[in-house]
């Protein structure tokens, strides 16, 4: 069996991992900081979007792999996907980019609707 949306899901997570850790690396680098975020609100920032991704996205890729393996509707799985990843990109443009938290804030009620989403199918899937 083919985890199809599982594997582009975790290929496009694992590029946005790469993508968050680089902007902290490279800031570190700028300041000259190898630990902590040297009172630098923007490294400050980087850190929590790359925390942030690194906290939920797991859980999220493990959730739509159990529903692909037995064999959840692919209109599940896709918006589930669609929906998750989007929430992490909103996050992550809100939390880099922006003072005020509204599309951190969007990104947050998407994700916890796909986590609730994905949390009930797989709940009464078995019962």
């Amino acid at each position: 069996m083919t985890l199809q949306i599982t594997s582009i899901l975790t290929g496009l997570f694992s590029l946005m991992m790469v993508a968050l850790s680089l902007q902290v690396s490279l800031r570190r680098r700028q300041l000259n900081v190898s630990a902590g975020d040297a009172n630098d609100i923007v490294l400050r920032r980087r850190i929590r979007a790359h925390g942030n991704f690194i906290e939920y996205a797991p859980l999220m890729v493990l959730a739509v792999a159990i529903i692909e393996y037995n064999a959840g509707p692919r209109w599940l799985l896709a918006g589930l996907a669609l929906a998750f990843l989007l929430s992490r990109v909103l996050h992550a443009i809100g939390m880099l980019t922006m003072e005020k938290p509204t599309l951190r804030a969007m990104g947050i009620v998407l994700q916890h609707a796909a986590f609730v989403v994905a949390g009930m199918w797989l709940l009464l899937s078995v019962l």
